[in-house]
């Protein structure tokens, strides 16, 4: 087949008119259509970073525990006796948003993949998810019609979700799921993968050793996905759905074969370097190997296992197909390979070797398709110092935007408010109603390691032959990021932390999904070094390096962005799993605390939002983060884990969205617990309005229950640690109670408010 002559529309379809040069310059020629396809994508936001590498480097990456830093597949930290953990955070989000079900769905083939590329079994999946609103708002954005495109859009990638990670055979544990008008037709999907690995049965993907043959395993190549990658690196608009060719198709019960196989062949020793074709295919995988390890590549085409007849070199090269490797062997041990993979019925072909020099020369059909230096495609990839500018609602300042928010809320709330009904409502507010209709279509306990069920603040997986347990959970604000970028990012990552020591794990390491529309505005990219920065202060806080991630940039459709969304995979170690700690109030008569302080923090909250009716680009102007004391927020936390750790608490939960109602209510109900629990709480205002006291959303607070026995015990550690700890009441009845100064506020039958929290997605979809 002819290539087609370069032309400015076709330049202009690949690369800009200035990386064009650069192209020539680098090669001292004009490239061909083949190569032009692998500079595009190569070069694409997707793949080469280069909006975001000059900031990224800014996060700290290393730690005592951090086996494998950013730069491999996945990230891979040591949790002690030679045991290792390979976790990542990716996003699917153009994908999703053009083939709901098959975009969220190849989304989780490929961090999968990405995990037990690392010689990882993987053992554990999460998503965190975000959508446009399910229902109509006349004041806003959502049209019935849009409304109803979020609902097939929110059905079809937890369909996909659910279908890929059952069929493989991975429970899916946890994670979140929220809604904004943002996301109006920008989904967000990220998904994360932790997988289990000994330390010394690492790999890479490094393509070591010259002579050393190439092998491509696993599916055969089809068309579906080409230029995946440059779909994910721009922005949509109203043809957008005809993207849908650039959308992959999985097959996971053919990636479950691959799996298996790929992990026979890692313990064979014949394997000398390993790479997941993810975006790009295989020109990332191979060129990405060959940089590595500073070597060359020379791939024939003519060679790759096909399923479509007539594709070209550049259809070959750019195609995204589903459940394929890249593997180089050691040198005489490549038939070894191959009988493995043939045993499991898949595809394993020697299509090339690595060769001195750094030069990736590709042929087809014995024809010389693509000769170009393996640096220049990777260390040359443009880096973009792009401009930045702070919105001016940035300068305003947080006394100013306080008294904007006081008129705007009294406003608001046309005089004094049944406090119950703003209970109810909250409880029946998509972002923090249950979220059982998503996850009941999940299986969470295959594999039978699963040690807490999805709802919790943290998800906890076993390590088995050991005392172990992993936890893990995907936290996220586009908000209070929207609102303050670089806050908005510590309060993401300190309530991840604060996550996973509810359920009495260290916070060991973090994986990042760095949501964001288009790095080519300013005030983005000015939002997202913020981020960046709030990331680096708060992960240094907690001790936790950044050891993978992505970024997902030009979210936005018709020039309407997402919020900035920094997704937090934040992972820790329980050493015994006997000291493991649930949400769940445990028996009558236990003692109710609080650890931490509750203040005035109501402007940027689920009550301004579903009670008052505040939109978000008001807020956005108006509103202020939460005060956060990272010194405090550590104490807290730290406190939190002596006191697990000395086996003092029954129960201990996260006060985030929806304030200290919400936590007491969900610590109440009886799906995150064995039977539904009263609780009377007795509080004091100090000097706070009751709506302040009940749903602000301070943070740095944690629900904590114990036998009056370790009353004493419990105040003694809090004391010691220097954190601030009130008793609050007491677990019994079946109501939940609470008094401010001696008066009674709220009193309702925990049974009738747990039905609306459970039942309130069902009916939004339904409606």
């Amino acid at each position: 087949m002819t290539s087609p002559a370069i032309t400015p529309e076709l330049i202009e379809q690949h690369v800009t008119p200035e990386e064009y040069g650069k192209i020539i310059e680098i090669l001292g020629r004009e490239p061909n259509f083949t190569e032009l396809g692998i500079f595009s994508v190569m070069w694409s936001e997707h793949c080469s970073y280069k909006s975001s590498r000059v900031h990224l480097r800014r996060l700290p990456t290393a730690g005592e525990r951090v086996i494998v830093p950013p730069g491999e597949n996945a990230g891979v930290v040591d949790i002690g006796d030679d045991w290792c953990v390979a976790f990542k955070v990716e996003s699917h989000n153009h994908p999703s948003f053009i083939e709901p079900f098959q975009g969220a769905a190849t989304g989780v083939g490929g961090i999968l993949r990405d995990v037990f590329t690392m010689g990882a079994r993987p053992i554990a999946a999460m998503n965190s998810l975000r959508f446009g609103p399910l229902a109509p708002n006349e004041k806003g954005a959502t049209t019935r019609k849009i409304a109803n495109r979020n609902k097939s859009i929110l059905k079809g990638v937890v369909e996909g979700i659910g279908f890929y990670g059952n069929c493989f055979g991975v429970p899916t544990v946890g994670g979140e799921v929220v809604f904004d008008e943002a996301y109006n037709l920008n989904p967000l999907v990220n998904a994360f993968a932790l997988g289990l690995v000994r330390k010394d049965q690492i790999f890479f993907g490094k393509a070591s050793g010259i002579g050393n043959p190439v092998l491509y395993v696993g599916a055969k190549t089809g068309r579906d996905g080409i230029h995946g990658a440059t779909m994910a690196s721009a922005e949509f608009d109203d043809e957008a759905l005809e993207k849908r060719p650039t959308v992959q198709v999985g097959d996971p019960f053919l990636e479950k074969l691959l799996l298996e196989a790929c992990l026979e062949a890692m313990r064979s020793g014949a394997i000398e370097g390993i790479q997941d074709m993810g975006a790009a295919g295989l020109t990332s995988s191979s060129v990405e190997m060959a940089d590595r390890a500073g070597t060359g590549l020379e791939l024939d085409l003519t060679l790759v296992p096909q399923r479509e007849t007539g594709m070209t070199a550049y259809e070959m090269l750019l195609s995204e197909s589903q459940e394929r490797m890249l593997i180089v062997a050691k040198a005489g041990r490549e038939r070894e390979l191959v009988e493995i993979f043939n045993k499991w019925d898949l595809d394993a072909v020697v299509i090339g070797k690595v060769v001195e020099g750094n030069r990736l020369k590709v042929i087809h059909h014995g024809e010389l398709m693509a000769d170009l230096p393996v640096d220049k495609l990777t260390d040359e990839a443009p880096r973009y110092e792009r401009p930045m500018e702070a919105p001016a609602y940035a300068s305003v300042g947080r006394d100013e935007r306080a008294a904007k928010w006081k008129a705007r809320a009294q406003e608001a709330r046309h005089g004094e408010r049944d406090l119950l009904q703003v209970l109810e409502t909250l409880l029946s507010s998509p972002d923090i109603c249950s979220k059982h209709w998503v996850y009941e279509q999940y299986d969470h306990m295959v594999r039978t390691n699963t040690a807490i069920l999805p709802g919790a603040d943290a998800a906890v997986v076993r390590v088995k032959e050991t005392r172990r347990a992993i936890s893990m959970c995907l936290d996220g604000n586009g908000l209070y990021s929207a609102v303050d970028p670089l806050e908005g990012a510590k309060l993401t990552v300190s309530e991840a932390a604060r996550n996973n020591v509810c359920v009495g794990a260290t916070p060991i390491a973090v994986t990042n999904c760095l949501n964001f529309a288009s790095p080519e505005r300013p005030k983005i990219m000015w939002a997202f070094s913020q981020t960046i920065d709030g990331m680096k202060a708060a992960c240094e806080t907690f001790d936790t390096p950044v050891i993978s991630g992505n970024v997902s940039f030009y979210n936005e459709t018709d020039g309407d962005g997402v919020l900035p969304t920094p997704t937090i995979g934040m992972v820790g170690l329980l050493e015994d799993v006997r000291k493991l700690v649930t949400q769940g109030f445990k028996k009558k008569g236990d003692v109710i605390a609080l650890l931490g302080t509750t203040n005035d923090d109501l402007s940027v909250s689920e009550y301004s939002q579903a009670v008052l009716g505040i939109s978000t680009n008001e807020l956005i102007e108006i509103g202020s983060v939460p005060a956060l004391d990272l010194t405090l927020e550590k104490t807290v936390q730290e406190t939190c884990l002596k006191l697990a750790d000395e086996m003092l608490i029954a129960s201990a939960h996260d006060c985030s969205d929806g304030g200290l109602a919400i936590a007491i209510a969900e610590c109440c109900f009886s799906s995150l617990n064995n039977a539904p629990d009263g609780a009377a709480l007795e509080l004091s205002s100090n000097g706070l309005d009751p709506e302040a006291v009940l749903f602000s959303e301070s943070p740095s607070r944690i629900v904590i229950s114990f036998s009056p026995e370790n009353a004493d015990s419990v105040a003694s550690v809090a004391e010691e640690m220097g954190c601030p700890f009130e008793v609050i009441g007491k677990v019994e009845g079946d109501d939940l109670k609470i008094s401010i100064d001696g008066s009674e506020v709220l009193n309702a039958p925990v049974a009738a408010l747990e039905m609306k929290w459970k039942h309130a997605l069902e009916s939004l979809l339904e409606a």
